[in-house]
Parts: C-alpha cells; structure tokens; sequence
C-alpha cells in the first residue's frame, strides 16, 4: 500500500494542485483536500478554489483506484463535507466522486 500511496502522490503532483503530502493528523489546514488512502497512508491535497483542478483530482483518485488490484477504501474531505468509497462498483465509486465535485464546484452549480 506504501507504494501505491506513492504512486498516487507523484501522478497527484503533476496536476495543478500547490502540494500533496503525507497527513500528519490533526486538522487540514484551510483549503486543504485530505485523502486518506486505506489505513496505511493519507495525502493532504492543498490546492485553490479551482473545480477544474479539483475535477482533475478527483479523477486522478478515481483512475487510481481502479488500476489497484485489491480497491482501497478512500475518505475525501472538503470544508467538513466527507465522502467514504470502501466497497463500491466502479460505476457507484464514479457517480459518487462525481456528486462530490458538483458540490464543491467553484460556482456551485455543479455540471
């Protein structure tokens, strides 16, 4: 899981985000996205208001997800707002990161 960890924070780091870096506990700072990954690691994805960048994670998680063998259990939180995927189809696990990002677009509207 360390590895893929890893893997996921290199591909996180070449989108437009500011850092990706292992959480420490504690309380994300503001205008953090915190990922935990399973329960070996978690990513704290600082980045702006931006619903691309924020669409471009979240697919980047999703992608990531999918591509491992064993489908770890992912926690996203934004501004108190969680969303948990451990034991969904790929279909679910989509349409629920989608519902999450139309909620956190930048303009509120959703897509």
């Amino acid at each position: 899981m360390d590895e893929m960890t890893r893997q996921l924070r290199r591909e996180l780091l070449q989108l437009d985000v500011d850092d990706v870096a292992p959480a420490r506990g504690g309380e994300a700072p503001p205008g953090a996205r915190a990922w935990d990954v399973a329960e070996t690691g978690a990513l704290l994805i600082t980045m702006g208001q931006s619903a691309t960048a924020l669409r471009a994670v979240v697919d980047a998680v999703r992608n990531w997800r999918a591509r491992c063998r064993e489908r770890p259990a992912i926690r996203l939180v934004i501004d108190g707002d969680v969303l948990e995927i451990s034991e969904a189809t790929p279909d679910q696990a989509a349409r629920s990161f989608e519902l999450f990002a139309d909620r956190h677009s930048s303009d509120g509207a959703g897509s």
